[in-house]
């Protein structure tokens, strides 16, 4: 047990130092750790009742203040306050809905490449069909047909999300399983199960996990445009504060403010997701060792 313990700490020794070395990828993390402490912080430092359009004390629409630093929106509610309570919204379901598409593009895959025969091709034709439609869509359709709320945002984006992930794991556990390991194994009675488990969901962990960053700014990016198609989680978000500034017309009748906040919001969280993926990619595969730093 300590033997692997110390090999666990030198592994994870290895990896902070390989990472350290990705100067985007910091860059990226510090503005995520940003971003989650503050939407964590926002029921501490602010009043909710802000976000009542009845209590609102701001003139609608009036640009950035002294009192209101980012400007308020056409109920008087200050911008500044939204974009705080946005970003625990529009943050859970980035990694809500990440972490669901994951958990079945990891299985899909894990299982297509397992197994042999009719089982895998029934298995890719699922993934295929998903892959061929189009998940924005399939998502909006989706989220119409189950009502609105947080959770069925988060169903609706990682349900339809998933199946690049499973054709990229599929392709990674057809490469493990060809190692001589994997045979002896095998003759030594191992069973589908423990094969799958023990020796193929480790060696894919990497993949799964670099894949994941990147999955997390493409969820948050569609919870932007379902929220602006209509398809909202009846909390106020970023992109449901895009959609409310298209609404009342904020870009043409020169409320800048309004759109610019939650758009910067979204552009900086998916960078930085985005940079700490491409990170996460090179620090574990050696062959981009170097490349994105």
């Amino acid at each position: 047990m300590s033997v692997t313990r110390t090999r666990r700490r030198a592994a994870f020794s290895r990896f902070r130092r390989e990472y350290r070395r990705q100067r985007a990828g910091l860059y990226g993390a510090a503005i995520l750790v940003a971003a989650v402490v503050l939407a964590l912080l926002t029921p501490l430092i602010t009043d909710p009742a802000g976000m009542d359009v009845t209590k609102a004390t701001g003139a609608k629409m009036s640009p950035p203040s002294l009192d209101f630093p980012m400007g308020t929106d056409e109920s008087g509610r200050s911008v500044l306050l939204m974009v705080l309570w946005g970003s625990r919204v529009s943050l859970l379901i980035g990694f809500m809905s990440a972490l669901l598409s994951m958990t079945i593009g990891t299985v899909m895959g894990i299982a297509a490449g397992h197994f042999r025969g009719w089982a895998s091709a029934v298995l890719m034709r699922i993934t295929d069909w998903f892959l061929v439609l189009p998940s924005l869509v399939l998502a909006l359709v989706l989220a119409a047909i189950l009502g609105g709320g947080t959770s069925t945002i988060i169903l609706a984006i990682g349900v339809t999300s998933w199946a690049s992930t499973a054709r990229l794991i599929r392709a990674q556990t057809l490469s493990v399983e060809a190692r001589p390991y994997i045979e002896r194994s095998r003759a030594l009675g191992a069973g589908h199960w423990h094969i799958m488990t023990r020796h193929v969901l480790p060696n894919v962990a990497p993949l799964v996990l670099a894949n994941t960053t990147l999955q997390v700014a493409s969820a948050i990016v569609a919870e932007s445009t379902l929220a602006f198609l209509g398809a909202d989680s009846g909390s106020v978000s970023w992109g449901g504060m895009l959609r409310g500034s298209y609404d009342w017309g904020a870009a043409t009748s020169g409320a800048w403010w309004y759109v610019l906040a939650p758009g910067l919001c979204i552009v900086a969280v998916v960078m930085a997701f985005t940079l700490c993926g491409r990170a996460l990619e090179a620090v574990l595969n050696p062959r981009l060792r170097g490349a994105s730093r």
